[in-house]
């Protein structure tokens, strides 16, 4: 039996352990907003955040996130309170076929969260390898550029009171 945490949630499987997480993940707990894309670990539509860095699932065995913390698309935000970024997502037209959004959405969260204020060229950095078939790049970037701004607005006027 392999533990680890789920969005939160401690959760174990008995899939085998080379098994990759994200097929544990889509298949066993039925969480099916990561992607599988190439296969390899390089597009970026499989990536989940395991404590706290973005990481591909598609080639990551479930044996390595044993007691580790996981989160998925599903644990970033929700219907009734989404995440800044994915307010922005929206109000910037991102997502077009939407297959890579859930990567990519990671891969953000993790830079945001790391960096509040990331400059154009660390955004391109933290997001290269997250492949766009549909080309939305400049939408990512003004996205990812906008939830920043409101992130640092929001910590600016907590920090006011």
């Amino acid at each position: 039996m392999i533990s680890f945490t789920l969005n939160g949630d401690p959760v174990e499987t008995d899939a085998p352990a080379d098994t990759p997480l994200l097929w544990v993940v889509r298949d066993y707990f039925k969480l099916k907003g990561s992607k599988y894309g190439c296969g390899l670990g390089l597009c970026g539509a499989c990536s989940m955040r395991v404590d706290g860095q973005s990481v591909r699932t598609c080639i990551l065995p479930v044996s390595a996130v044993a007691d580790r913390a996981v989160m998925t698309i599903e644990g970033l935000g929700s219907k009734a309170q989404p995440h800044v970024l994915q307010d922005a997502w929206v109000a910037h037209g991102v997502p077009q076929c939407g297959y890579c959004q859930s990567g990519q959405l990671i891969s953000a969260s993790v830079l945001l969260e790391q960096n509040p204020n990331p400059t154009s060229d660390e955004i391109d950095a933290a997001m290269s390898g997250n492949i766009c078939r549909c080309g939305t790049y400049p939408r990512i970037k003004g996205a990812i550029q906008d939830a920043a701004s409101q992130l640092r607005r929001e910590t600016d006027s907590g920090n006011a009171s």
